[in-house]
């Protein structure tokens, strides 16, 4: 495999101005106004690759999560109105109480940078499950009345860019290194814990619109693919109890922005199910066909 860099600390690859050269200095990310939350190995450097893409494709695919955070958050203001069905103001945790006093109503935020990762409980009394980002409605005298939660999934690489990283940093020199893109780790490991973390929430009395997941359009075709494909899933079902949002999210390709200016994220569908509707289409996803192993072992042990 073979890949290049495409947005780095927050900027398109080809981008030279101050801005994008100051973040590199700085190893700054413009999206959470602070230094980047991703570090190399053991020398303890900022990685700063926020999108790669493949030598043989176009499609830009963003591998930082924190990249989905663009626009002070815009993604929860925009979760939030679609749950709750109003415009309130989001705030860190515990500080949403006396807001939502003074404000006929808030949103209490817990996640990154905000009020702290929720735990969710022990299953089977092994191992922990985070909650990426609940969002709890608060009412006009800071009294819980409803809640989301928010699970936000972008792409593991694999192979090493630290060739094309060190291109940009010294000349701003866009070049190929072997990273690649692990596309089967990302089904394999986020289908059972959405199913999971979807049946928890589902019995609880105070969410009623269920779970929401926020990927890139590229990872949410791959999942879909890894379901057995549209015709494979059911989708336009009503927010309610054990839902499942698929929220894509990616560059607006339309947008056309100046050099110092990240690249604009949109909205690119909203479809809804169900976990149990994920669940089945899990279990009758398409087989290969009958004797695949047996081929295989014949092949490896006799040509």
């Amino acid at each position: 495999m073979a890949g290049t860099i495409v947005d780095f600390f927050g900027y398109r690859a080809e981008d030279d101005s101050d801005a994008a050269l100051s973040a590199v200095a700085k190893s700054l990310c413009p999206f959470i106004h602070d230094t980047c939350s991703k570090t190399l190995g053991r020398d303890g450097s900022y990685s700063g690759v926020c999108a790669v893409k493949q030598i043989s494709s176009d499609q830009r695919v963003i591998c930082c999560p924190i990249r989905l955070y663009a626009d002070d958050y815009r993604i929860l203001h925009i979760i939030a109105r679609k749950t709750f069905g109003v415009e309130l103001g989001l705030y860190s945790g515990r500080a949403a109480v006396e807001k939502a006093k003074a404000e006929n109503g808030a949103v209490a935020v817990f996640g990154h940078r905000w009020g702290g990762e929720l735990r969710l409980p022990k299953r089977n009394g092994v191992g922990n499950y985070f909650a990426d980002w609940v969002l709890a409605r608060l009412d006009d005298e800071g009294h819980l009345v409803e809640f989301t939660s928010i699970e936000v999934q972008t792409i593991d690489t694999t192979g090493n860019y630290r060739a094309s990283r060190s291109a940009l940093i010294d000349g701003r020199r866009i070049e190929k290194s072997t990273v690649g893109l692990n596309w089967e780790n990302v089904s394999k490991r986020i289908i059972p814990q959405l199913v999971y973390k979807g049946q928890v929430l589902q019995r609880e009395p105070l969410c009623r619109s269920g779970l929401w997941f926020v990927t890139p359009e590229s990872v949410y075709s791959r999942i879909i693919d890894r379901l057995g494909g549209d015709e494979n899933m059911a989708f336009g079902y009503a927010p309610q109890p054990g839902a499942l949002h698929f929220l894509r999210y990616d560059y607006d390709e339309a947008a056309t922005m100046p050099l110092g200016v990240p690249t604009a994220l949109k909205v690119i569908g909203d479809s809804c199910t169900t976990v149990e509707q994920v669940q089945a289409a899990f279990s009758r996803v398409r087989l290969p066909e009958a004797g695949v192993y047996g081929k295989a072992l014949q092949e490896a042990l006799y040509g």
